[in-house]
């Protein structure tokens, strides 16, 4: 008989994110919030991309009693002093488009020659029955593009260009899936599970 793999909730309905973490996390049993019917709104009222992650974390694992994954991330405009940050979704407030806000960012950035950005991902374990807490970070440099390029993406994908010169919109799924963010916070994230469980 297989071993029982740990149950596990993800603080998301994003099929995106959920599909990533399943990909890495291959040893654990995961649910998303509509799966098991909580409808929880968490407040993402932090200063850094920390804080906002194990809120939710915390929050979701207590009213589920189940352990519990959430993320935050965002980016990171030198020229802007770290600008838009943990404020990332919410810049233009709640009713912008990610168009609205590509294009804002772009319009920013106008005429300006330092265009290095840091896209950072803050992922956050937290299981409310044992205590245990897992915090991990991943971070890609890059830099934004003067105007919108690719169609295979999501997000800040279009305008967020690599090294190469290429928008991470202009990747396949395979190769944006190795240098992510989210892959290095959660390949992270899985070393250190995989010590505590």
């Amino acid at each position: 008989m297989g071993k029982q793999k740990n149950k596990i909730v993800i603080a998301t309905n994003n099929i995106g994110k959920l599909k990533e973490i399943k990909e890495i996390l291959k040893d654990y049993e995961f649910f998303t919030l509509k799966d098991l019917n909580c409808n929880v709104e968490i407040n993402e009222d932090g200063k850094t991309f920390e804080e906002n992650s194990l809120k939710k974390a915390k929050e979701i694992s207590k009213i589920l009693q189940m352990p519990c994954i959430a993320d935050d991330s965002g980016l990171c405009i030198e020229q802007l002093k770290g600008f838009p940050g943990v404020n990332t979704a919410r810049f233009l407030g709640e009713n912008a488009t990610q168009e609205d806000r590509n294009n804002d960012l772009i319009k920013r950035l106008k005429g300006k020659t330092n265009r290095k950005a840091l896209f950072i991902t803050v992922i956050t374990y937290f299981d409310e029955r044992m205590g245990n807490i897992i915090t991990s970070r991943g971070t890609l440099e890059g830099y934004i593009s003067k105007e919108k390029r690719g169609t295979n993406g999501f997000g800040f994908d279009e305008i967020f260009e690599l090294k190469d010169g290429r928008t991470l919109a202009e990747l396949t799924d395979e190769e944006k899936n190795k240098i992510s963010s989210r892959k290095i916070a959660l390949e992270n994230l899985k070393m250190n599970l995989e010590k505590m469980l």
